[in-house]
């Protein structure tokens, strides 16, 4: 458990001490935007292998006793919380962000008038039900982990933003929302359909559908409820 401890603060210090902090702007004009981008994403996949190695051996300690139990019932809503996320993910991953660092120029539509960051809703989305699902003491620093840097990473990104672009940070923000649909509750965009719904959407759809198959083939737990699969 100790390993398992010691893989999360690695990954918690590089995204939280690091990544969108002042130090960052430190090291970048230091060693120029690209150089630190390459040694960042090689730490962070580091960082990521071993914490999941931690993990799968944390996970059949006998020091990994159950923290909590949330239930069945709400176990059972991990199909409809897990579409969501992917519903968030693909499309954020997979269209322009003027947000992220190389990508200034793309434009605001499909999932960004939802949220300007949809990659890491969706991911707390996944981490969070994970975390109250589970409940043991290996999964709560594992799914806290990464819940924790997904949360605070969305005020990391837009306090670098903020600081590094104001002309861009003031048409970003007067257009999209942190807070889920909160742009378009308070009519500072609209939800386009039609942007929305393309092939992202479908992409979601199919890795969804393969997730949910394959999942106890390679977590060792079924996607499913327990009470579907006895049917």
């Amino acid at each position: 458990m100790i390993t398992l401890l010691a893989a999360a603060a690695l990954f918690l210090g590089i995204h939280l001490v690091i990544s969108g902090t002042r130090l960052r702007d430190v090291l970048t004009r230091a060693i120029g935007e690209k150089p630190y981008t390459g040694f960042f994403a090689l730490a962070s996949l580091g960082a990521i292998v071993w914490l999941c190695m931690a993990f799968n051996k944390a996970g059949v300690s006998p020091a990994n006793t159950v923290l909590f139990d949330a239930g069945q019932g709400f176990r059972a809503l991990g199909i409809p919380v897990m579409a969501l996320a992917f519903a968030l993910i693909i499309p954020g991953v997979t269209r322009g962000n003027p947000a992220s660092a190389g990508q200034e120029k793309a434009t605001v539509n499909g999932v960004l008038r939802i949220t300007r960051h949809p990659f890491l809703w969706g991911a707390m989305l996944w981490s969070g039900f994970h975390l109250i699902a589970t409940g043991t003491l290996s999964a709560t620093i594992f799914f806290a982990t990464f819940f924790l840097v997904a949360s605070l990473g969305t005020r990391a990104i837009d306090g670098k933003v903020r600081r590094k672009r104001p002309d861009d940070w003031a048409m970003i923000s007067a257009s999209t929302s942190n807070i889920p649909f909160a742009a378009i509750l308070t009519g500072k965009n609209h939800f386009a359909a039609r942007e929305y719904f393309d092939w992202r959407f479908g992409a979601a759809l199919v890795l969804f559908a393969g997730f949910l198959w394959f999942h106890g083939s390679i977590f060792g737990v079924p996607a499913f409820p327990p009470a579907w699969l006895a049917r």
